[in-house]
């Protein structure tokens, strides 16, 4: 018996709609590859998408990723299996709620939005090397990679349209995680060059959103996809909530204006009540909040002296851990050119050492802290910081 065979044995199979099934039908999967080799065992994880049993479903999806989107990385069946994922976005059997397969997931959530979201990685990982205003990576050629992953990249990059049009409707979802879900991966897939023509139409729908009384989550990750895609979120700025208001200062349109700025110092008075606004992080966010929030002010704001308040309100919160992120660059900043022995220290930098040094979190085993360090010409001891104060 062929595989196809085996695949309509499923008892899921009854149930794909024609175009899933079609696709699962016409794809010579044995002749394609995912991280583990031969990817003639995706049909039936992609069938059990369907299952009646919520805990099938949620295995069916953690197998697929770590088969054919493995730690972020495509393969030859990444394609095929996106499309199909797409074509059952509006199954009924996609409702069903359930956690994650993966222990560190604790989220209780339709199915749907775990497909969108997953749908959302694949966009990401298509996007490597695609970055604006630079050369495509991948545009004329390729030098020294593996041509089967660049392969890989190029067709699902040009998926992209296909997985917008299934995506996009469910921005208007019932669900508010599975609308979050959608519009973290518009967000991603609009990204791409060749969807630009579609902004328009994504940000008229979020201009709905952001002005109906919707949640705080909602309406700040609109701001967020809003700026992404370079539209103009100064009408944001004076947003009654804070946190929608700082969203929308993130906007690179926003990099130049005084008033974004401003929204953002206002933001870093308190930075521990900034992370309380998304206890859960964002889609487009990448950790607590306050990192984001000082990574924009770090590149909008030419003296240190002018974000030393900021400062002094991150480093209580800053640690060996989080040194990338806070502690280290703000460093940097206060010693752009390094310090020298015997330097008349500012008032700020003097203000900036004692706050770290006085910090035992920021002192531990971890190594990180020590480029950081030799960046900024400082001693990489912490006693030593101490006796140039």
């Amino acid at each position: 018996m062929t595989n196809r065979d085996e695949d309509r044995d499923d008892p899921s199979w009854s149930v794909l709609p024609p175009t899933a099934r079609e696709l699962l039908a016409a794809i010579e999967w044995d002749a394609l590859q995912h991280a583990y080799g031969s990817a003639e065992d995706t049909p039936p994880y992609l069938c059990q998408l369907l299952d009646e049993d919520p805990e099938v479903q949620a295995e069916a999806l953690g197998m697929l990723e770590m088969s054919v989107l493995h730690q972020g990385s495509l393969y030859s069946s990444t394609p095929p299996a996106a499309l199909f994922v797409a074509a059952i976005l509006p199954h009924p059997q996609t409702l069903a709620e359930h956690e994650s397969f993966f222990p560190w997931d604790d989220r209780n959530r339709p199915l749907r939005a775990a497909l969108l979201d997953w749908l959302g990685q694949i966009a990401d990982s298509a996007s490597y090397g695609e970055d604006p205003g630079s050369e495509d990576k991948y545009g004329d050629g390729y030098d020294d990679e593996d041509a089967d992953e660049v392969e890989a990249i190029l067709a699902c990059r040009s998926i992209r349209p296909e997985l917008y049009e299934a995506v996009e409707p469910f921005l208007d979802d019932p669900h508010p995680a599975t609308r979050e879900a959608a519009l973290g991966t518009v967000t991603l897939l609009l990204k791409a060059p060749d969807l630009a023509e579609l902004v328009p139409r994504a940000a008229r729908r979020l201009c709905r959103v952001l002005a109906a009384d919707g949640s705080r989550r909602e309406r700040s990750s609109a701001a967020l996809a809003m700026g992404a895609w370079g539209q103009d979120t100064t009408g944001l700025l004076n947003d009654p909530d804070p946190a929608v208001r700082a969203c929308a200062a993130l906007a690179t349109g926003c990099a130049r204006i005084p008033r974004a700025t401003d929204v953002l110092f206002e933001a870093l008075q308190d930075p521990a009540e900034a992370d309380r606004w998304f206890p859960d992080p964002l889609p487009q966010i990448d950790g607590w909040l306050r990192f984001t929030l000082l990574a924009a002010v770090l590149d909008r704001v030419d003296a240190f002296e002018d974000l030393a308040p900021a400062a002094m309100a991150l480093i209580p919160l800053a640690s060996d851990y989080s040194v990338d992120r806070d502690w280290g660059p703000l460093l940097v900043k206060a010693f752009p050119t390094g310090y020298s022995p015997g330097l008349q220290l500012s008032d700020s930098q003097r203000e900036l050492l004692q706050a770290v040094t006085a910090n035992d979190k920021c002192w531990g085993n971890i190594g990180n802290k020590f480029r950081w360090l030799r960046e900024a010409g400082l001693p990489e001891q912490r006693d030593a910081i101490r006796a140039l104060l």
